[in-house]
């Protein structure tokens, strides 16, 4: 039988023990090896394998004297997985075929989401001392453009089906998300709040608002289910106003058909102000509401529309520079 040699990699984001039934039985039945001990190797021992530390610099050897020895041995790799290790041990097969074979085990998988712990991490080095100076300067206040012009560059990807462009863009957002979470650990108490803060809101929230899934109350319909969160979140807020909680700081149009759409869902009709006949501004103003109003009688976007009507024309004064410049 073929001697083999198994890298048994692990994930660094969970308890050592914690590995697959299969991987498990690898280790009890075959010696293991080790470059130096953990606290792998310390589950690993208090399972009744045997581990042995091996000497950097001969590992590759003691691999292949125990794969001949007993058939199979096991590498406990390390956080990074070992690559310079592999790399050598690959080469010494490929010069000598026939030694043994090379087999890669997962022994644990990192988690869901674990890639947010480690832009958490990344973000902690930025912000710590010797990190980015830039960074370290920042406020919530002189961020606020950069979480704002981030939104607008994913709503860009979206509106042009770019999925590619939309995860990086994300990503984007999601870093001023972290850095706000960061700088917000260094306020004083009681102010003071970190990314777990954020995170565990979220999901409260989500939990709460979402009986449907996680307290069995009925809702059967999409309108139910959106009438249940709206009915939620009028309870846990106190608000002496159906438009309150609206951000005022969007686009004109988005702003309008948000209020128009609360007093609408609050069952309120009113008027839209009548505009003074010798002021130009309001009487326009008055008129792009009522626009508004009908886009969403109609159930039309007007926002999306202008922004559509608005690009349409920018292709065509490009359109218009080019010819110019070839005439």
């Amino acid at each position: 039988m073929t001697a083999r040699v198994v890298l048994l990699v692990t994930s660094p984001r969970l308890p050592a023990g914690l590995l697959t039934a299969a991987a498990w039985d690898l280790v009890r039945a075959s010696p293991v090896l080790a470059a130096a001990e953990s606290e792998l190797s310390t589950a690993v021992r208090a399972a009744g394998a045997d581990v042995t530390v091996v000497a950097d610099g001969a590992a590759v050897d003691a691999l292949l004297a125990t794969a001949a020895a007993h058939g199979t041995v096991v590498w406990l790799a390390g956080p990074c997985g070992d690559e310079r290790l592999a790399r050598e041990l690959g080469l010494r097969l490929a010069r000598e075929p026939g030694l043994a074979e090379l087999e890669l085990m997962y022994g644990s998988w990192d988690p869901p989401g674990a890639r947010l712990l480690d832009a958490v991490a990344v973000m902690d080095r930025l912000m710590s001392p010797g990190g980015d100076p830039w960074k370290r300067q920042q406020t919530h206040a002189t961020l606020a453009q950069f979480l704002l012009e981030e939104c607008y560059e994913a709503y860009d990807a979206i509106a042009s089906g770019d999925l590619v462009a939309l995860r990086e863009e994300l990503g984007d957002v999601l870093l001023q998300i972290v850095l706000h979470a960061r700088l917000a650990q260094e306020l004083p108490e009681p102010q003071r709040w970190n990314i777990d803060d954020v995170a565990g809101g979220l999901v409260e929230k989500m939990v709460r608002r979402n009986p449907h899934v996680f307290a069995g109350t009925r809702a059967g319909t999409v309108e139910e289910i959106t009438e249940n969160w709206e009915r939620i979140k009028r309870e846990e807020k106190a608000r002496d106003s159906v438009l309150d909680g609206i951000a005022l700081v969007q686009p004109a149009l988005a702003l309008a058909a948000k209020i128009l759409q609360r007093s609408a869902r609050a069952g309120l009709d009113v008027p839209p102000p009548a505009a003074d006949p010798a002021d130009a501004e309001d009487r326009l103003g008055a008129r792009l509401l009522a626009i508004v109003a009908d886009a969403r009688t109609a159930g039309l976007d007007a926002e999306a529309a202008l922004r559509r009507a608005a690009l349409g024309y920018a292709d065509a004064v490009r359109a218009a520079e080019r010819a110019a410049a070839a005439d």
